[in-house]
């Protein structure tokens, strides 16, 4: 190629960013090839064993007979029995045993009986082939006043369950500062060599529920910090509704997933965990089916779907109940979504879109809905190669990572 550029500009330039390059492909390798569960499922540790996920599945299944006919009226996409298969099948994808809120505080010896039940429960599970895919536990915080509980705790949970397990993960809350994130990393190296786990097998979440981890003394937003320290150990971020809320001084009535400040901290975590392969977990309602059933399975139902729309693809579920709505919502998401996507997949593969010339990049984002749709369990492979026999498997993996090039 002709150029009048001098051979050592270009070689500086070069230098500068092909740097760059390699910097930003560490920092920012891509979704992975894990899969996201559609929730996760907070149950206190008094309350837990090794029958919780079959216990929430069939009380998820009664509550669904006993209001049948009104959650029809929810259903858009024809769901529901798929909903009722899922309940009976395999209820929970992820579950964690709760330390912190869920549980409070307790004499030393009672949470140490509860933190072994708990790593029996978890190594129970790994043998049960209608258990959660992943799992874990929530401990306390990293404050003065709870850290040596937190420690303590994690490690009776290890002990109890015989070591990490496969899926294993902890949830650490309240993080307010990126400098906690270096120590949690220090405490998993110490853990695995301590306990003679394989090397970078714990992995952790992040529960983001202080203002202080959206917008830091200095102004900076810390979470693109935390992430890089996390070393690749960071899963998740979780969202903590009230405690977030609270923060903020919002009044008690009007904390909630919908709420603006909880909306704005959401967006600033799903911008800053873009592209690292750190998923996004909504947080948590209140309000379970118990006194008003059809009330609290609408308003469930409502968040869940716009969450959905808004990208955050997992959410905690607090209750049995949360179950029904949340696979509902779920699969008419995506059965949705790919009656749009699918035809516009097509076209993009032949290049004869109608009204529609989508870009690599939205050819991406609809094979990603697809791929999502079909992990989640929306609608089989089968049914969607009835639809489109060329978006196998494969295809949409390589049009999710753009390997697909269109004449």
């Amino acid at each position: 190629m002709n150029t009048r550029l001098p051979e050592h500009i270009r070689a500086r330039i070069d230098s500068v960013l092909d740097s760059v390059d390699a910097d930003l492909r560490v920092r920012y390798p891509g979704v992975g090839d894990r899969v996201q569960p559609v929730h996760t499922a907070y149950v206190p540790a008094d309350r837990v064993t090794a029958h919780t996920p079959a216990e929430w599945g069939a009380t998820a299944l009664e509550l669904l007979h006993r209001h049948a006919d009104f959650l029809v009226g929810l259903d858009v996409t024809g769901s529901l029995s798929a909903v009722r298969r899922r309940l009976a099948d395999r209820p929970v994808q992820d579950l964690r045993i709760d330390f912190e809120d869920g549980y409070g505080f307790r004499a030393d010896a009672e949470e140490d009986a509860a933190a072994k039940a708990a790593g029996e429960a978890l190594a129970a599970w790994a043998d049960q082939p209608d258990a959660p895919g992943s799992y874990g536990v929530r401990t306390k915080g990293l404050a003065a006043n709870e850290r040596r509980r937190a420690l303590r705790t994690l490690e009776l949970v290890l002990d109890g369950a015989g070591g990490a397990l496969p899926g294993f993960v902890f949830t650490v809350p309240k993080i307010r500062a990126a400098e906690q994130v270096s120590a949690i990393v220090d405490l998993c190296v110490g853990l695995e060599r301590g306990h003679g786990l394989p090397e970078r097998s714990l992995r952790f979440e992040l529960q983001i529920e202080s203002p202080q981890a959206i917008i830091a003394p200095d102004g900076t937003t810390p979470i693109a910090r935390m992430i890089q320290l996390a070393d690749g150990r960071c899963s998740a971020l979780h969202f903590g509704t009230y405690d977030y809320t609270a923060a903020c001084g919002i009044a008690a009535t009007d904390q909630a997933l919908d709420h603006p400040a909880a909306d704005y901290a959401k967006s600033v975590m799903q911008v800053a965990a873009a592209q690292t392969g750190v998923w996004i977990c909504d947080g948590s309602t209140q309000i379970v089916p118990d006194v008003d059933p059809t009330g609290a399975m609408t308003n469930h139902y409502r968040l869940v779907e716009r969450a959905l729309r808004r990208g955050y693809y997992q959410g905690w579920d607090m209750h049995p109940g949360h179950l029904i709505t949340r696979w509902l919502a779920t699969y008419g998401f995506f059965r949705s979504a790919s009656d749009v996507a699918v035809p516009r997949l097509i076209a993009y593969l032949d290049r004869r879109g109608e009204g529609v010339l989508d870009e690599p990049a939205t050819a991406e984002a609809l094979a990603s809905t697809v791929l999502r749709g079909l992990r989640a369990g929306a609608f089989t492979e089968a049914e969607l190669l009835a639809k489109a026999p060329d978006l196998t498997g494969d295809v949409l993996l390589d049009l999710a990572a753009r390997r697909v090039r269109t004449p």
